[in-house]
């Protein structure tokens, strides 16, 4: 495994792809956060970082494609798949080590988001940013970006062309994140499967982990969703 995500490191970083990726997620953030007007957090008058996790998921939505969708294609295009199933490595090995170094990748390119973190409290004139419930954002949108990465990774072990694989990894992305919330503001489940329809969603327990508590059930949640995507992926190379 550890033989897989080091090579997939490597094949990240070995061009500008990589880092123009993690870049511009950096940058879409820090404008969004400090330039452009609606969104600006220093003209909110108090220290908060809600704009940030608000936004962070939509950016990870289209960044966390763009890093997964050569996982599986690119070797299906090259032919080097067939090469990588002859070495004495299994089939989940292979999955497991390219699902953690795109994760890796996204944790790069998150931790230095810290830094707003640190700016805003420094810059509050009273008590500050709520550490508790920026600390339950944190994990809560690692655990998102977690799904997130699966989904990509799967997406990309159903086709040969990198291209296909982002726009599809982005749609699902986007449907489990948000399409739940959607679907249940419908009339027609308003007597009460609304709640739960919602609870479907990324959207609800990433929500729910942001307001500083961790409940297990969220957590199951995240790691059911990661280990299906997973498994999905796994189904789709044995077939092959």
């Amino acid at each position: 495994m550890w033989a897989v995500c080091k090579k997939e490191l490597r094949q990240f970083f070995s061009n500008l792809t990589g880092y123009i990726a993690i870049i511009v997620f950096l940058l879409l953030n820090g404008l969004l956060l400090f330039i452009f007007p609606d969104t600006n957090i220093l003209d909110f008058g108090y220290a908060t970082l809600n704009k940030f996790f608000e936004l962070a998921p939509w950016i990870l939505l289209l960044l966390i494609p763009a890093i997964t969708m050569r996982s599986f294609s690119e070797e299906f295009r090259t032919g080097t798949f067939e090469i990588l199933r002859t070495t004495p490595v299994s089939q989940w090995k292979i999955i497991s080590g390219k699902y953690l170094a795109s994760t890796i990748v996204v944790v790069i390119a998150l931790l230095p988001t810290i830094i707003y973190f640190i700016s805003v409290q420094r810059l509050s004139a009273q008590a500050g940013v709520d550490v508790g419930a920026s600390i339950g954002s944190y994990i809560g949108l690692f655990f998102l970006a977690g799904v997130f990465v699966a989904i990509g990774i799967c997406c990309s072990s159903f086709t040969n062309n990198a291209v296909v694989a982002f726009i599809a990894a982005a749609f699902f992305c986007f449907l489990i994140y948000s399409g739940f919330n959607a679907v249940s503001r419908i009339p027609a489940f308003a007597a009460g499967a609304d709640y739960y329809i919602e609870m479907l969603g990324i959207d609800f327990h990433y929500g729910s982990i942001s307001r500083g508590v961790i409940d297990s059930r969220d957590v199951i949640y995240f790691l059911s969703i990661i280990f299906f995507f997973l498994l999905l992926t796994n189904y789709k190379l044995a077939k092959r």
